[in-house]
């Protein structure tokens, strides 16, 4: 039986601790509670939003309608060979907590997207990655429910339209589904990915010179400690820009005049740029504003430092896209969902 509130805090439910409230709320914890919920009235006749760890979240502004919170919970092996295994987890598990799961089994491919924040839900929808692997490198399929009907759904790769933290849902069908699990295709033989970032330098400080797919994992959380702040100290949503994608007559152009540029190549010409490398070019490292700020330690999060609204946050990024664009003339995109 669903329990449907009214006038909820979402301070908790959002990992910037920005204090706005929603008219109604509720915690759906099987498809049964989600069939149930279409049938209501509340369901009906308001705005929904649909929420998991509330990790790639800023609001701007009270929520006008219902807020739905997917606790869907379990995680079992669909199929295993000699070599691969496929694992489903349900939408509602805690990444980090599913990729450790999988280190216990020793099943390889998640390891450097350790510590990332939020649920397994949003991982497609944003196709998260970090340290040289998306999800779409290990990604098998999806369900989702229709939030018209409730009818299930098996989402592809092909079907998902994969791209650089995007994918359908955030396009197409954008607020048409409720992802209810997702499949993983996963190595048992271990094939490491450590050649992106300070992966390697990581491991030879924790003096590992035989890595498996834990040491990986650990170094990436000594990293991403390192380098990115406590959501329980200091208010984020991580990296709250993308990186910029560019033609290789850009990038020449911007690295004649800026011969420390930070890039990467791309697969077909292209070059990724360092989103934070340009903000700190800027001088905006550690900048304030109206309790907000650019994290001192990485210039692509942005923080709540003193109980801020998410107006605050939403100027701030402006401000920064603004010098950015002044100073490299190109036009950074908030990876984070703005609400409101």
């Amino acid at each position: 039986m669903i329990e449907i509130k009214e006038r909820v805090n979402l301070k908790t439910f959002n990992t910037f601790g920005i204090e706005v409230y929603c008219d109604y709320f509720v915690e759906i914890n099987s498809i049964a509670n989600f069939k149930e919920l279409i049938q209501s009235d509340v369901y009906n006749r308001n705005e929904k939003l649909i929420i998991g760890g509330g990790s790639n979240l800023l609001f701007r502004s009270d929520f006008k309608g219902l807020v739905i919170k997917n606790n869907l919970k379990g995680i079992f092996v669909v199929s295993e060979t000699q070599d691969d295994v496929v694992v489903k987890a349900s939408a509602g598990e805690v990444w980090h907590e599913f990729v450790l799961w999988c280190l216990n089994k020793n099943f390889a491919g998640l390891e450097n997207l350790s510590l990332i924040p939020g649920c397994v839900g949003a991982s497609p929808m944003q196709n998260i990655g970090a340290y040289g692997v998306e999800i779409k490198e290990v990604f098998e399929e999806l369900q989702a429910c229709s939030v018209i009907n409730g009818e299930l759904t098996r989402f592809s790769k092909e079907a998902c339209e994969f791209g650089y933290r995007e994918s359908v849902f955030k396009r197409n069908l954008k607020n048409k589904f409720l992802i209810t699990a997702v499949s993983f295709r996963l190595k048992k033989n271990t094939v490491l990915n450590t050649s992106y970032g300070a992966i390697n330098t990581e491991l030879e400080a924790m003096q590992v010179k035989a890595p498996g797919i834990r040491d990986v994992s650990n170094a990436v959380i000594n990293i991403r400690r390192t380098k990115l702040p406590d959501p329980k100290e200091f208010g984020n949503a991580g990296s709250f820009f993308k990186n910029p994608e560019v033609s290789v007559e850009k990038y020449e152009a911007l690295k004649s005049t800026f011969p420390a540029l930070v890039a990467y190549p791309l697969v077909g010409g292209n070059y990724k740029l360092a989103a934070g490398w340009l903000i700190e070019q800027c001088g905006l490292k550690g900048y304030e504003q109206g309790g907000a700020a650019v994290h001192t330690r990485q210039a692509l999060v942005l923080i709540n430092i003193n109980n801020c609204k998410g107006e605050d946050v939403y100027a701030l990024s402006t401000f920064v896209i603004e010098k950015v664009f002044e100073a490299f003339g190109l036009t950074l995109e908030r990876e984070v969902n703005i609400i409101g």
